[in-house]
């Protein structure tokens, strides 16, 4: 998978409008064009994240002068909406396990989840508009390939998500090293999506509190925590060999 980057007012609205997966929009925070403002609307309704950065980082982006004060970065990767991935999922024999990241913005962590996800069979994965590391080039490589076929869904509001999940069946499972849980010692045998956070902050109040059950990885040694992606093989392999002991 290559990462493309598109600039200039008119090849970024002909982009939004084609339909083409838009990871990112950078904009110059000092740009009052009326074209672009009305191009960021189009943007933000269709929930692109945007970020207004300065001109001088823009030009680097974009490596040229001529940006018009935006520079798009697109994702050769398709990318599917909830309902997408979860008629995939519907068509599935074995009973799915999902992923949702909260906000792992790290791309090599990003594409190391990717990788492990992939290997344990895990049915898809669960991003945010925001506060995700975008579906880059170097995503791809710490994904060793794992990527091109694995289904990766994107929706605006994480909570939302688990609410919608909860009505497909699924137990949402977080991570959590105040829980008083064992990651081994819950039963993964129905339906799960296992919600991984980002590294300093783990998982937000609100997942947390929606959360059916959280686990913990115990750590013994003097280390505090685990790198996010090798928390995540941990528990995507747990689900695995439960599954596979039936």
């Amino acid at each position: 998978m290559n990462t493309s980057i598109i600039y200039g007012i008119n090849p970024v609205a002909a982009m939004l409008k084609s339909g083409h997966t838009i990871d990112k929009i950078f904009v110059s925070s000092d740009n009052k064009n009326p074209r672009l403002q009305l191009l960021l609307k189009n943007a933000r309704e269709k929930k692109i994240p945007v970020q207004f950065i300065p001109s001088s980082a823009l030009k680097r982006k974009a490596n040229s002068e001529k940006h018009q004060g935006i520079v798009a970065l697109l994702a050769e990767h398709p990318v599917l909406d909830l309902d997408e991935l979860l008629h995939k999922i519907r068509l599935q024999k074995d009973s799915p396990i999902l992923t949702m990241l909260d906000g792992i913005e790290d791309p090599h962590n990003f594409g190391a989840i990717i990788r492990s996800a992939e290997a344990a069979g895990l049915s898809g994965m669960i991003i945010q508009q925001r506060h995700s590391a975008p579906l880059s080039s170097v995503v791809a490589k710490a994904s060793a390939g794992a990527i091109s076929h694995f289904p990766i869904a994107r929706v605006g509001n994480l909570a939302q998500a688990v609410d919608r999940l909860k009505q497909e069946g699924f137990w949402i499972v977080g991570s959590d090293e105040r829980s008083d849980i064992n990651y081994w010692e819950l039963s993964f045998t129905a339906p799960t999506a296992v919600i991984v956070g980002n590294e300093g902050r783990g998982i937000r109040r609100l997942l947390k509190e929606k959360s059916d059950y959280l686990v913990r990885i115990p750590m013994y040694g003097k280390t505090e925590s685990l790198n996010a992606s090798v928390a995540a093989a941990l528990l995507f392999y747990e689900i695995r060999r439960q599954r596979e002991t039936l």
